[in-house]
């Protein structure tokens, strides 16, 4: 399991998406009478609830670091360029960890938006 899909396990992503990918067809009643949307987490709840929770003052909208370590994931520097090389982070931009942190963080929120997770616009921009 790679860190991306760990992320989005932590969250509750896991059994929403595969419940989501997994249809089974109705006994003659229509389709469209019961869609089946992607369920939406909210992640800036958890993620706050997280944050009031911890001791340590961790701001999970700005740091790729603090939002790791509000989902108990390894934060070092090792497990971030794995994270990036895994996301597909521009060469140039790994041999920088402040860049590379800026483009991890950016792309991860952009991911967990991606799966349904209610992450503010001004986030993604």
């Amino acid at each position: 399991m790679g860190f991306l899909s760990t992320i989005l396990e932590k969250l509750g992503f896991g059994s929403t998406a595969s419940a989501a990918t997994v249809s089974k067809p109705a006994d003659a009643a229509p389709s469209a009478a019961q869609p089946k949307p992607v369920a939406l987490v909210d992640v800036v709840a958890q993620m706050e609830q997280r944050a009031a929770a911890n001791p340590q003052k961790l701001n999970w909208k700005t740091s790729i670091v603090d939002l790791l370590k509000l989902l108990d994931i390894d934060s070092s520097l090792a497990a971030r360029k794995e994270l990036a090389t895994e996301l597909g982070c521009p060469a140039d931009l790994m041999g920088d960890s402040a860049k590379m942190n800026v483009w991890l963080h950016k792309t991860v929120l952009a991911r967990i938006a991606a799966n349904g997770g209610n992450i503010p616009k001004d986030l993604l921009d």
